[in-house]
């Protein structure tokens, strides 16, 4: 099912780049007709040479991985790099979240920020004293100006979804109180993304590891939310990301799988109110392969721009018109069936 999908390609070729493996890509809107990524490179992920690498698209050409961010403290100790995410306020410049530390239940949020669409970057400052930033997914500005990042921890004493809030364009963070959650029932929850319903009413989606997407919503425009519950779609305790179209479209980018490690295929669904999803595009889906972690935007021309890792060797990207897509009943998806054991993957390969 290709429906609306205009581009198929990648951001860089692979074996192009001066690092072995990658993951975790985000997009960027820098300008009209200019989008910035952003992802980590290195030997591997949680290895000490894992920094930040960032390229632009500009006239259908991306231009080659430039390292934008290390994981070298002051005292010139050094720590892997994780989950960039980037975001333009409004009447701002682009933000570049991303966490350093030996791994995710023991690092910290860091923070560039470009004036200049994202060619040069501020020096690397702390998010906030216990703050990390968005955990993998991009922020939301509403009409008041208030930015909500969708966070979360990945602890010894568990996961659990919360959001950090600006009110100053960026300027400065607060944590808000974890999303309740019923932990007989949802174990491990983590990296959430937002869909505005209006500017009161707000739903977040998360990864699981339970087999199934996460939801909590908010009817105060993100001053509270209610208690996690499970979603009918799948989710093989991978990434998702999702994003709320300019016409009201919800679309949400995950793989349609709720076998552990099987990451595959990757799917796009679309609803009208968060809760009836279609499908309506299969980006990747041909086995054995690792496609993963996408992040999702709209730019100013409505087009949508994902990026997406494509095992762990480069960063796939795709561009979709939503208003060539041709939703049909969700059941279309298929997942892996169990037991596919050719099919599984090593997520850090």
């Amino acid at each position: 099912m290709k429906s609306g999908i205009i581009h198929s390609g990648f951001i860089y070729e692979i074996g192009a780049a001066p690092f072995a493996s990658c993951h975790a890509a985000t997009l960027c809107e820098a300008s009209p007709g200019h989008v910035v990524a952003a992802f980590f490179g290195g030997s591997g992920e949680g290895k000490l040479d894992a920094s930040i690498w960032t390229c632009h698209l500009r006239h259908g050409r991306w231009s080659a991985p430039v390292l934008t961010a290390e994981g070298i403290e002051p005292d010139g100790s050094r720590y892997p790099c994780w989950n960039p995410v980037l975001f333009k306020p409004r009447n701002g410049t682009i933000l570049l979240f991303y966490k350093v530390g030996p791994s995710p239940s023991k690092w910290w949020g860091m923070l560039k920020r470009s004036s200049d669409e994202g060619h040069t970057w501020s020096a690397a400052q702390r998010v906030g004293p216990n703050l990390i930033g968005p955990a993998k997914n991009k922020p939301v500005q509403l009409d008041d100006g208030r930015i909500l990042a969708p966070t979360s921890v990945e602890s010894e004493s568990g996961w659990r979804l919360y959001f950090e809030c600006s009110t100053d364009n960026g300027n400065t963070w607060s944590a808000m109180p974890y999303v309740e959650q019923d932990r007989s029932i949802i174990p491990k929850a983590t990296q959430p993304t937002i869909l505005i319903h209006s500017q009161t009413l707000l739903q977040a989606l998360g990864r699981t590891t339970v087999g199934r997407i996460c939801e909590t919503w908010s009817r105060d425009g993100g001053a509270s939310w209610s208690a996690l519950l499970l979603t009918d779609l799948p989710n093989c305790n991978s990434g998702i990301d999702a994003t709320t179209l300019r016409d009201g479209t919800h679309l949400l980018v995950y793989n349609h799988s709720n076998l552990e490690k099987v990451r595959y295929p990757l799917n796009v669904a679309i609803s009208r109110d968060g809760r009836i999803w279609q499908a309506a595009a299969v980006i990747q889906d041909e086995p054995p392969g690792q496609y993963s972690y996408p992040c999702v935007i709209q730019t100013a021309d409505g087009l949508v721009h994902i990026a997406y890792t494509f095992k762990r060797r480069t960063i796939g990207h795709v561009v979709i018109d939503p208003a060539k897509l041709e939703p049909r009943p969700i059941s279309e998806f298929v997942c892996p069936p169990p037991g596919s054991v050719t099919h599984r993957v090593d997520p850090t390969q």
